[in-house]
């Protein structure tokens, strides 16, 4: 039986600007993703050099946060069998051009940053930024009887 896991998402202030937050979700949601966690967040500087510490010395950092401080994000922790790899396929390529057809990526967004979302990239990074951008008590069990329709009986 494969993992069931938790992992973050956040949907960038294109995805906000551009009118796709309802799009996204729902094709989470028909994926069979449960959500655990949802809620604007305002990005900080602070956020942001811990989030993209791996950026930090890039030329295009300080105009990547500049563009993720425009407006709120919103962020979410989906829960699911193998979930960090199934967002992954359901998100797409980091650069739109180079997604399958039809991702997220592919079908909306045509640049980087303008790549409309970020998802973790392995279940541990996705432990750490959901610790990041979500406090205790911001997630919630709870059983959806869709669930054993989409992960089979006796989940």
């Amino acid at each position: 039986m494969p993992d069931k896991q938790q992992t973050l998402v956040l949907l960038k202030p294109d995805a906000l600007q551009r009118d796709l937050l309802g799009e996204i979700i729902r094709r989470f949601e028909m994926k069979g993703l449960k959500i655990v966690g949802l809620k604007f967040i305002r990005l900080t500087d602070e956020m942001l050099d811990e989030h993209y510490s791996h950026l930090t010395s890039k030329s295009f950092f300080a105009s990547l946060k500049q563009f993720m401080m425009q407006t709120p994000v919103v962020g979410m922790v989906l829960e699911g069998y193998d979930a960090v790899s199934e967002i992954r396929k359901v998100v797409g390529s980091t650069n739109p051009r180079e997604a399958d057809a039809g991702t997220i990526r592919a079908d909306f967004s045509m640049n980087m940053p303008s790549n409309l979302i970020h998802a973790s990239d392995s279940p541990e990074s996705a432990a750490v930024e959901i610790k990041r951008f979500f406090k205790d008590g911001e997630l919630f069990t709870y059983e959806k009887i869709t669930d054993r329709y989409i992960f089979g009986e006796g989940v």
